[in-house]
């Protein structure tokens, strides 16, 4: 038996990218909205997506009138502390990423 996905939509944030997104259009959602500050992972989520929406920056600076009505909030965590690569360059040790939040915990 084949079941058809349920239509949600969802927003991208933490995108890197955009394998979580991937999962979740293949449960039936649509992405209605991405954040994404490195450039490079930028370049490639637009090749991987070509998104008919805008691939906005650093998510602090986005006025929340400014993101879309959603169903689901997807945030990938930062993977440097978990890279070897990451590890190796030592840029995960006291860096500041945007997954920290003055209300951790509500998220």
């Amino acid at each position: 038996m084949h079941k058809t996905p349920r239509s949600f939509s969802f927003i991208d944030l933490f995108a890197g990218i955009g394998g979580l997104r991937v999962g979740f259009e293949a449960a039936g959602g649509t992405c209605v909205f991405t954040s994404e500050w490195n450039r490079f992972s930028q370049e490639t989520y637009s090749a991987n997506f070509g998104d008919h929406h805008p691939l906005t920056g650093d998510i602090t600076e986005i006025r929340e009138t400014n993101i879309p009505a959603h169903d689901v909030l997807l945030a990938g965590f930062p993977c440097q502390p978990f890279s070897i690569a990451g590890v190796s360059k030592k840029n995960s040790l006291g860096r500041a990423h945007g997954f920290l939040d003055h209300n951790d915990g509500s998220v």
